[in-house]
């Protein structure tokens, strides 16, 4: 036989997961094998639409929910780092606390033995937090930078902005600003 033309097979020896004639498929044949060929040919061509329409269907679907577990995802990073930020917005006026107690200057040997205390607890509140993602914005002598400074007052004199004090300790938590730093400015004149 060619390749074209289709080998005649006698319905009632087909088998096919335990169907055995085409009365079980549901396919009424007429007695012309001609004319039987023609209609399981197209029979065939109509389940394979069915099917290639199924299948889209089903791959449309998986795209779908891939896509939805993606944004599941993206969506729980999100809330996670908000309920971080909000932690760790929460502790900074700790921190500040800390820096300003630090600022004193001791007389006693006790209050030596405090500050010390003071300065540990100080530092392992800010590993926590940079575990976190916590970062300390550098200010002390760099050229004001608007994204990252609060200034207090205009620049004394016409030059490019420096920052002179940091009053305020700025940070960053996951590489965006959480708080400006603030500080007095002066020129490089």
């Amino acid at each position: 036989m060619s390749d074209k033309t289709p080998e005649v097979v006698d319905a009632e020896v087909v088998q096919s997961d335990g169907v055995t004639d085409a009365a079980a498929l549901g396919i009424e044949l007429p007695d012309d094998p001609g004319e039987a060929i023609r209609l399981l040919l197209a029979k065939l061509e109509a389940s394979r639409g069915e099917a290639s329409s199924y299948l889209d269907d089903l791959k449309r679907v998986a795209a779908d929910f891939d896509n939805y577990r993606k944004r599941t995802v993206r969506e729980q990073a999100t809330i996670i780092d908000r309920a971080a930020e909000r932690v760790v917005r929460e502790l900074l006026p700790v921190l500040d606390t800390f820096d300003a107690a630090l600022a004193v200057e001791p007389s006693t040997d006790s209050e030596r033995q405090l500050l010390s205390g003071m300065i540990n607890t100080r530092e392992l509140l800010l590993k926590a937090l940079e575990k976190e993602g916590l970062e300390v914005i550098d200010s002390f002598g760099v050229i004001f930078d608007p994204e990252v400074h609060e200034p207090v007052g205009p620049p004394a004199g016409n030059g490019t902005p420096v920052v002179d004090q940091e009053l305020r300790r700025g940070y960053r938590l996951g590489g965006r600003v959480l708080r400006a730093a603030l500080v007095t400015l002066e020129t490089d004149e």
